[in-house]
């Protein structure tokens, strides 16, 4: 079974004159990179939200987004104005001293400093953590049924052009004895329009014949190419998704279609082979967003 790395999950839910929003988004990523944004009160769990996700969702480029939607005004933060004034007066005494304007605009980067703002009652943080931790853990299970759906869809068209690739193997086979008759026969007649007829060694003919043969036969690449789709098929059938392990068996296939191509010296092959090198990119296309 693979899982794909794209997912999206949403739950919210209502609380204490407030609604809560989690929405969670994933897409294809060679590392974990986590993206979040947090209300204020929330800040502290930050840690303990990235852990959930990179267990859960392992791996991906993946944001998180917690929002609240306040409905009662007694649940508002409240402007801590002995720290504005504070912080106004410390503004005001550095403009005096360097001759630096102070901005029209400094109340709106006051209420941005450190404190500026607070709760009226710290135990709503806590409280906000257990309702949101179970929003988190119904956004983000939804986001890995999502990775799932999309997995199966992506596994019957990756199954589908592997057996493509097979099929094509078997029918590359059917061209194999005509290839060897038309190489025999295209240096026979090189050597005896180049050396004179009395000159001709038939034993060293039929030797170099031979030798060349073997040089251009596919039989063993053919063999591992098999291997190659088996073990994918098998990797691709396991519990756990295996996507970096499918990508590095795709190189190996890979490897093995250009050798058979490289000693195609046949049209007819040659054909053949482009197809699989076709059917392949897909696979690895499609391997690009598998977990």
């Amino acid at each position: 079974m693979i899982k794909s790395m794209t997912g999206y999950g949403k739950a919210s839910g209502d609380f204490q004159g407030k609604k809560v929003t989690v929405e969670v988004r994933a897409i294809n990523s060679r590392q974990n990179d986590l993206n979040i944004k947090l209300p204020a009160v929330l800040r502290e769990k930050e840690a303990e939200i990235r852990n959930i996700l990179s267990q859960k969702l392992e791996r991906g480029r993946i944001d998180l987004i917690i929002s609240y939607e306040i409905h009662n005004i007694q649940n508002l933060p409240v402007i801590n104005r002995d720290v504005i004034k504070n912080y106004y007066q410390q503004v005001k005494t550095i403009s005096e001293e360097t001759g630096i304007k102070i901005p029209k605009d400094i109340l709106t980067a006051l209420l941005r400093f450190p404190d500026a703002l607070q709760q009226e009652k710290d135990e709503t943080a806590e409280e906000d953590w257990t309702a949101v931790r179970a929003l988190l853990d119904e956004a983000v299970g939804k986001a890995v049924q999502y990775r799932i759906d999309e997995g199966k869809a992506m596994e019957t068209d990756i199954v589908r052009l592997v057996n493509r690739i097979l099929d094509s193997l078997t029918e590359l086979s059917r061209f194999e004895p005509g290839r060897t008759e038309k190489l025999r026969e295209k240096l026979t007649q090189l050597l005896e329009t180049t050396v004179p007829a009395d000159k001709i060694d038939r034993n060293r003919i039929e030797q170099e014949i031979i030798y060349y043969l073997e040089k251009f036969d596919i039989n063993e690449e053919k063999v591992r190419l098999k291997q190659h789709c088996s073990y994918f098929l098998e990797k691709l059938n396991e519990q756990e998704s295996n996507g970096k392990i499918l990508g590095f068996i795709s190189q190996e296939i890979g490897r093995e279609i250009n050798t058979i191509g490289s000693k195609a010296n046949d049209a007819d092959i040659q054909r053949i082979v482009v197809g699989m090198k076709d059917d392949l990119e897909k696979i690895k296309e499609q391997l690009l967003n598998v977990l």
